[in-house]
């Protein structure tokens, strides 16, 4: 009988462990972040932004349905995506549905990240993000207005893009001189370099991923594994502030080399943009 009670219990154990694992690997944590930005014209006030970086063209349910109600029961204004939507081992057949369902409840804008480049098919892809519906940023903008004023929407291609590409300081440039000096600039780019190097160029908001959130996460430490084979990464995930400039850092939702997760669930950001000092 203690023989019995002791395979029983240790049944138990594995069977909490594996529900506790599949929660950390494959619920979504849809986390709302307030982000004061002083410069924000007072009209976008409360807008709303879900973030969505590093899929890796994973499914969550079919056709990825669960993904697209979390992202609907957010109510966003508009939708990020912030690269590595797919990699070189992604079934692309999973983009259509997905990138449909998007665009259905908001406005979609995407940015490249660094597996895109390792894919054959990739400006296939890049044009039927088009055709879909979705605004491509590589190296270039669009304006968002509402009730008489407007933001601009950037971003920049990944640096395993094309070596003959427009700089970051090239594009600011271009969007000052053809937008105006004092245009406010949401700028998405795949990679979370410092903040301080979008200070320097003025820009007060930028999104970013790649990091995957450390993978693992410890308590009062962050994240423990860095993209560069580095441990307990710098601006792995959250809000980082640099001189006027907020960047936010999203954990990603999927797996690049490692297919595990923990204390690390697939995380959408909703960022809830206010206009005022922070």
């Amino acid at each position: 009988m203690r023989t019995l009670r002791r395979a029983l219990a240790a049944l138990l154990v594995l069977a909490a462990l594996t529900a506790f694992l599949f929660w950390q690997n494959c619920s979504i944590q849809t986390e709302q972040v307030d982000v004061a930005l002083s410069a924000l014209p007072p009209q976008f006030d409360g807008l709303r932004v879900a973030e969505i970086a590093d899929l890796h063209g994973r499914q969550f349910g079919t056709d990825n349905a669960v993904l697209l109600r979390a992202v609907k029961n957010a109510d966003p204004d508009l939708i990020c995506i912030d690269g590595d939507l797919f990699d070189e081992n992604t079934d692309l057949s999973m983009l259509p549905p997905l990138l449909r369902g998007l665009v259905a409840i908001a406005p979609t804008f995407y940015v490249t990240g660094n597996h895109e480049f390792q894919v054959a098919r990739r400006g296939e892809m890049f044009d039927l993000m088009e055709q879909l519906g979705v605004c491509v940023l590589r190296d270039d903008y669009t304006v968002m207005t509402r009730d008489g004023a407007s933001i601009v929407i950037a971003g920049v291609d990944d640096p395993c893009g094309p070596l003959e590409r427009k700089t970051p300081a090239e594009l600011v440039a271009q969007i000052r001189a053809e937008v105006g000096q004092d245009a406010f600039i949401l700028l998405l780019a795949h990679r979370n370099d410092p903040p301080e190097r979008w200070a320097a160029l003025g820009v007060p908001l930028v999104l970013a991923g790649h990091c995957h959130g450390g993978v693992v996460r410890l308590p009062l430490v962050g994240g423990v594994f860095g993209t560069e084979r580095t441990l307990f990464p710098a601006y792995d995930a959250g809000l980082y502030r640099a001189d006027g400039t907020a960047l936010y850092v999203s954990r990603g939702m999927g797996y690049s080399r490692a297919h595990f997760r923990l204390f690390n669930r697939p995380h959408l950001p909703v960022l809830i943009l206010r206009s005022g000092e922070s």
